[in-house]
């Protein structure tokens, strides 16, 4: 039985409910869902996936042709190919494939068409029931600027700003200063931090908001904004909410998403900490009276700024569907919303009063977001094949959402999130304690992640000490990114891997044979020295000297240091290398990609290059005369011209990938020469964007 499973096994209504519901006059409209659809890609398509089955209820995936491949396209018999990479969001294909499927429901996860109300009106247009809200809900909600103005005929507090429909530019602008900079640009149909922008003056106004618009309509289709005062040290509070089709709403503890890059959450918990009691049930109270003021029904998430200056909190706005984090308040509240999300949708009521939920609220979680992206690179979104792939172990605290497995390719065509990590502990502290462990368990190589990030993240005192807020990454940048000196003993592993390699098979064509040195050990040559760049260090040459004493065993000298007699032993099934030391015994699981060498070593992550590099790579790298593409993209604005002088750190391109804006700047001053792609292009990584005129 699963962990999912276990932790529903229940009375879905308890006694006190029962007799609410047949003392009133409105008669439940029940209808059963027996097959779902699920309108979706990846770990939420799996997710969805799971609780149907564990409640008998068949599901239909449904996946593009870059997906065929993937985990959710395979695993339910019941698959339907949409074609091309936007197939996710072509409404008739998916209310086809349902109709076709035989299907009494469909499921949008999020992202894609899960807060269209198009699509909702389509599914119920066809006599499909959507697992969502209404499409009057949906679309009230969903204009930033008209939730706004019902929430505060509602009582519910907002940010003061600028709401209306007039999108005039020069307008806009003296609506920012009426509000007072600094300010917040954000797309009226926005999410994800897509189309948001801060500004700090008038001057810079123009620029960003073009900037907004432009990701807006690329994202929404819409490049409405909205224009609001920027609260300086907020926390991003939620609350989770469920109203169903008999006027009553609960709330299922809220959520701290304060820790964000790129305006996008990287780490959530529940509940906040340090929230005083009195906030926590005010927070809910507005949160409730939020969605009744829309008749909303299902699942919700009412988000709220929260000014830690002042104490204060306001309605920032309610995303209509189920959340990438909703997994940490399943885990605080024993509650499988995605089941509580089928119940709703076929007509029953909500499953536990508000004082029942409260009563079994327990414990702290954290969610950690695994993606492929490189924070030494402003979180650049990456992409690529994944290499070798260990999740931690699974355990009722410990919990894997994951839409990928070993081998597969995270493509630049959608959101580059691997998994979800979630544990939860008895508090805050011991919860804190299992996600540093199951951190240091999970194993990558390919694309770049952000794991070593958040273990950074995790162990930082102040993060420790809960003292979050949106800001926190810029404010402790230092401390996150510094780099500690690689152990000697990271050199030495990999060495032993090498020729662990070697000695265990003869392949006179490995590449690491090309370091020089000989050919292992044989033919009489008893000792062998690998150069290494260590990627962690600034590149950071390093020569290992070994001398084979017999057999498995090694004197290994490097960066001045000496170990005598260090015996070696090479599990080549999972790449783990063992040396045996004077002091103690080490395992390291090494992994070789190309020229370089992955490297886990006692918690944390390494690389090391084992030859001058044959290609460019990830890195944002450039030469005297040119800049190039950092990633796999399309070319959006190019803001000079040939001829053009330009400074160090001139915006110079806007580039696009995965649904995000990018300007790559000048590396230097000079001249404008060549511009080698136009607005519209789609280019490699490493591709050549700009030349500089000479000179030398």
């Amino acid at each position: 039985m699963s962990i999912l499973a276990t932790r529903y096994s229940r009375p879905i209504i308890g006694r006190s409910r029962l007799t609410q519901l047949f003392s009133s006059s409105i008669k439940p409209a029940i209808k059963p869902i027996k097959s779902i659809l699920i309108a979706n890609r990846g770990e939420i398509a799996l997710r969805v996936s799971r609780t149907a089955s564990e409640h008998c209820i068949k599901t239909t995936t449904v996946f593009t042709e870059v997906d065929s491949q993937a985990p959710h396209a395979r695993f339910s018999p019941y698959s339907v190919n949409l074609g091309p990479v936007n197939g996710y969001l072509d409404v008739e294909k998916i209310i086809t494939a349902a109709k076709r499927s035989g299907c009494d429901a469909v499921h949008p996860g999020y992202g894609f068409l899960s807060e269209n109300s198009y699509f909702a009106k389509r599914c119920i247009d066809e006599g499909i029931i959507f697992i969502g809200p209404s499409a009057e809900a949906m679309e009230a909600m969903g204009n930033k600027s008209e939730s706004k103005t019902i929430m505060l005929a509602a009582g519910v507090p907002c940010v003061p700003g600028y709401h209306g429909k007039t999108q005039d530019s020069e307008f806009l602008l003296t609506q920012a200063c009426k509000i007072g900079f600094p300010v917040l640009i954000k797309a009226v149909k926005g999410g994800g931090g897509k189309g948001m922008r801060i500004v700090s003056s008038a001057e810079e106004f123009p620029a960003m908001l073009q900037s907004a618009k432009s990701e807006s309509v690329s994202s929404f289709g819409d490049d409405s904004v909205l224009v609001e005062k920027y609260i300086a040290t907020p926390r991003h509070i939620e609350v989770q909410i469920f109203a169903d089709q008999y006027g009553d709403c609960v709330a299922l503890g809220e959520r701290d998403c304060s820790v964000q890059r790129r305006h996008q959450k990287i780490i959530e918990e529940s509940p906040a900490p340090f929230f005083d009691e009195a906030t926590r049930q005010d927070i809910w109270k507005k949160a409730r009276e939020a969605a009744l003021a829309v008749k909303y029904t299902g699942a919700g998430t009412v988000e709220f700024i929260f000014d830690n200056a002042t104490g204060k909190f306001y309605f920032m706005e309610m995303n209509t569907r189920l959340q990438v984090e909703h997994p940490v308040t399943e885990m605080v509240s024993g509650v499988d919303l995605v089941h509580w999300q089928i119940l709703i949708a076929s007509g029953r009521p909500i499953p536990l009063t508000q004082e029942q939920i409260d009563a079994q609220l327990n414990g702290h979680a954290f969610e950690a977001r695994i993606y492929a992206e490189n924070p030494d690179k402003d979180f650049m979104p990456d992409s690529g094949k994944l290499i070798h792939l260990k999740i931690p172990e699974e355990t009722h605290s410990v919990r894997v959402d994951a839409g990928f497995r070993q081998g597969d390719q995270i493509t630049t065509f959608y959101d580059p999130m691997i998994a979800k990590l979630i544990v939860k502990g008895t508090d805050r502290d011991e919860a804190l304690k299992k996600l540093r462990k199951a951190l240091e368990e999970y194993e990558i190589v390919g694309p770049s992640t952000n794991i070593e990030f958040l273990k950074s993240l995790s162990v930082h005192p102040a993060f420790v000490a809960g003292e979050v807020e949106t800001g926190f990454i810029n404010k402790h940048r230092d401390k996150l990114f510094y780099k500690d000196t690689t152990p000697i003993e990271v050199y030495t592993q990999a060495a032993l891997s090498i020729l662990a390699r070697e000695l265990a098979v003869e392949n006179f064509d490995d590449p690491f044979r090309l370091l020089g040195g000989g050919i292992g050990f044989t033919g009489g040559a008893q000792t062998r020295r690998l150069e290494f760049n260590d990627i962690n260090n600034q590149d950071r040459k390093i020569v290992v000297d070994l001398e084979q004493c017999g057999g498995d065993i090694f004197n290994i000298a490097v960066e001045g240091k000496f170990f005598s007699a260090v015996e070696m032993k090479y599990k080549e099934s999972t790449q783990v290398v063992s040396g045996l030391y004077p002091h103690t015994r080490i395992d390291t699981t090494v992994i070789s990609n190309e020229q370089d060498l992955h490297i886990f070593h006692q918690g944390k992550q390494y690389q090391l290059r084992c030859s001058p590099p044959l290609w460019l790579g990830k890195e944002l790298e450039h030469d005297t005369n040119s800049v190039i593409a950092p990633m796999p993209c399309k070319v959006l604005r190019l803001l000079v011209s040939p001829g053009d002088q330009v400074g160090k750190g001139q915006p110079i391109v806007v580039i696009e990938s995965m649904k995000m804006e990018t300007e790559i700047r000048s590396p230097q001053e000079g001249i404008i020469w060549k511009l080698l792609h136009i607005e519209g292009d789609v280019v490699k990584a490493g591709a050549k964007l700009v030349l500089f005129e000479d000179t030398a």
